[in-house]
C-alpha cells in the first residue's frame, strides 16, 4: 500500500515537472493537437478588434500612397531597390538600411525587455490575420470551438462537405487577395497592374509569384496557423534571454489564485482556496492551447484572450478582475511596480545612438551621387612638354524621378589651372532613378603636378548648379616634383 502511494506521488511530481517538455499543441507521440479555441469576448479584445481594423487600412492602402511619383513603401528584392518614405534607397546605400536594421533589432530588444510580446499579441501580421480575419471566417461558417471539434471528427455528411469547400474557398480568396497586395510591396502597383491586365504568356513569373504566395498564405492560415508562433518565429524563443523579472507580460497571479478550488454557489463554510476555480477558461480561448498559470511560456503571444475570459468568470463569482492580467514576475511575487531597470536604459542609449547616426546619414544622403576611378593598365599620359594627364572613369547614380544631364569641373586648388576633357561627349546622360557613365581625361600642368599622388576634387554640375563633389587621386610621373 505505501509503495502504491510512494509510486503515485513519484509520478505526480513526474507530470509537475514535465509538463513543459514539449511545446503544447504537440502530443507525447509527436503528433500534433488541433487547437479549437473558443471565440473571446471582452473590453481588451474589442480594442484589439479596432486595432486590427487600423492595421488592414494600412496594410491595404499603404501600396497606392506615393510621395513624388514614388511608392511611400517599396521592396523591389530583384532588382535590388528600396523606397521608403518616398525615398530611394539603391546598393550603394545599402550600410544606410543595414543601420536602420540594426536600429530595429535594438528597438525589438528594448520593447521586448520592457513589454514582453506586446507586439506579437497586437499587431504582428501573423496574429492579425490569424486571429481577426481567418478564425473569424471559420467561426462564421463552421460555428464555435465544439461545433468544429464535432464536425472535424464526424463522418463526411453533405453538410460537412459543404461547409468545409466554403471555407476553404474562402480562405483561399483571402490568401489570393493578401498574396497580391504583399507582391505590390516588393514589386509595385503599376507592375501588379499589368501582371494581372496583360496577357499571362507575357507575365509567367509574375503569376507564378502571385499563386506561390497565395499557396503560402492560404496553407499558413489553413492548415499551420500557430505553428508559425511556436516553430518557425524565433522570436519566443528569444523571450528567455530578453526577459526579465520586470519585464511586462501576460501574468497568472499565483499569490492570489492559489490554490485553486471548485466554486460553490451554496452557502458554505470559508476554505482555503484561492480566487482561481480551475474553469479552464483561460485554456479554452487561448490561440496556443497553453495553460497561463503554468507560468511564462514560449508559446505565449500575448494576445490577452485569457485575460478577458478570466476577468467573465471573476465577474461571475464576484471577485474582483486582473487574476490574469499585465504584470511582471516581481510585481506579482514581490509586489513590485513596473520600473525602468538599468538593462533598459543601456538599450534605450545605445537606440538612442543609432537613431541619431541613422538621422545624419539620412539627412546627410544625397539624391545623385557616384564614383571616380583611374582607368586601369595605365599611370598618367604626356601632354607635349608642359602638361600631364590622366584618363578616369566615373559613375554617377541618380536617385531622383527626373533624368539629368551633368558636366563635370574641376574645383578647388586645381580649379582654373587644370581642365577636364570628356571622351566623345560634352556632357554625360543620367536616367532617372538610374545611372551614368562615361570616360574623361584630367589635364593638368606639369608644375602643378608637386608629388607622386594629388588629391583632386571634381564637381558634377546640372547647367549652372552644383549637385555633388567627388574625389579622386591624380597620378603624376617620377621625378617631376
Amino acid at each position: 500500500m505505501s509503495e502504491t502511494i510512494i509510486n503515485k506521488e513519484e509520478k505526480q511530481v513526474v507530470m509537475e515537472e514535465s509538463f513543459r517538455d514539449r511545446i503544447a499543441t504537440v502530443d507525447a507521440k509527436g503528433k500534433r493537437k488541433w487547437v479549437y479555441a473558443q471565440k473571446p469576448k471582452g473590453k481588451i479584445y474589442s480594442i484589439r478588434t479596432r486595432v486590427s481594423w487600423g492595421f488592414f487600412a494600412l496594410f491595404f492602402t499603404l501600396p497606392f500612397l506615393t510621395v513624388r511619383g514614388r511608392p511611400l513603401f517599396l521592396f523591389n528584392v530583384p532588382d535590388a531597390e528600396f523606397i521608403i518614405f518616398g525615398k530611394i534607397f539603391w546598393p550603394q546605400d545599402f550600410f544606410i538600411f543595414g543601420v536602420m536594421m540594426l536600429a530595429f533589432i535594438v528597438f525589438i530588444i528594448l520593447f521586448t525587455a520592457a513589454f514582453g510580446r506586446l507586439f506579437c499579441g497586437w499587431v504582428c501580421p501573423q496574429t492579425i490575420f490569424m486571429e481577426m480575419l481567418f478564425r473569424k471566417v471559420e467561426y462564421l461558417i463552421e460555428g464555435g470551438a465544439a461545433k468544429q471539434r464535432l464536425l472535424n471528427k464526424g463522418p463526411w455528411t453533405t453538410e460537412k462537405i459543404r461547409k468545409k469547400m466554403i471555407k476553404h474557398g474562402v480562405f483561399f480568396l483571402l490568401a489570393f487577395i493578401i498574396a497580391n497586395f504583399f507582391l505590390s510591396y516588393v514589386i509595385g502597383v503599376k507592375e501588379l497592374k499589368k501582371i494581372i491586365s496583360e496577357p499571362v504568356s507575357e507575365h509567367i513569373a509574375g503569376f507564378s509569384a502571385i499563386f506561390i504566395f497565395s499557396g503560402i498564405f492560404y496553407a499558413v492560415y489553413a492548415y499551420f496557423r500557430e505553428q508559425v508562433c511556436t516553430v518557425i518565429c524565433p522570436y519566443g524563443r528569444l523571450q528567455s534571454v530578453l526577459l526579465d523579472r520586470n519585464s511586462m507580460l501576460v501574468a497568472y497571479d499565483y499569490k492570489r489564485g492559489e490554490p485553486r478550488g471548485k466554486f460553490r454557489k451554496e452557502n458554505v463554510a470559508p476554505i482555503n482556496t484561492g480566487d482561481c476555480i480551475d474553469c479552464f477558461q483561460c485554456v479554452k480561448v487561448c490561440p496556443t492551447n497553453i495553460d497561463i498559470r503554468n507560468g511564462t511560456q514560449m508559446e505565449c503571444v500575448g494576445c490577452t484572450a485569457c485575460i478577458d475570459a478570466c476577468n467573465k468568470m471573476m465577474d461571475a463569482i464576484g471577485k474582483p478582475q486582473g487574476l490574469i492580467r499585465y504584470a511582471s514576475e516581481s510585481g506579482i511575487s514581490e509586489s513590485k511596480k513596473l520600473r525602468y531597470t538599468g538593462r533598459m536604459k543601456f538599450y534605450t542609449l545605445l537606440l538612442l545612438i543609432l537613431a541619431g547616426l541613422l538621422t545624419t546619414l539620412l539627412v546627410t544622403r544625397k539624391d545623385i551621387d557616384g564614383t571616380i576611378t583611374r582607368a586601369g593598365g595605365m599611370l598618367y599620359q604626356e601632354r607635349g612638354t608642359d602638361s600631364v594627364s590622366n584618363l578616369f572613369n566615373i559613375e554617377i547614380q541618380n536617385k531622383t524621378s527626373n533624368g539629368i544631364p551633368v558636366q563635370l569641373k574641376l574645383e578647388g586648388e586645381m580649379a582654373g589651372i587644370g581642365k577636364i576633357e570628356l571622351v566623345g561627349t560634352n556632357s554625360i546622360d543620367v536616367k532617372k532613378e538610374g545611372q551614368g557613365a562615361g570616360t574623361f581625361f584630367i589635364v593638368l600642368p606639369r608644375s602643378a603636378v608637386k608629388s607622386r599622388k594629388v588629391r583632386l576634387e571634381v564637381g558634377v554640375y546640372r547647367g549652372a548648379e552644383k549637385i555633388t563633389e567627388l574625389k579622386t587621386n591624380f597620378m603624376g610621373p617620377f621625378g617631376s616634383f
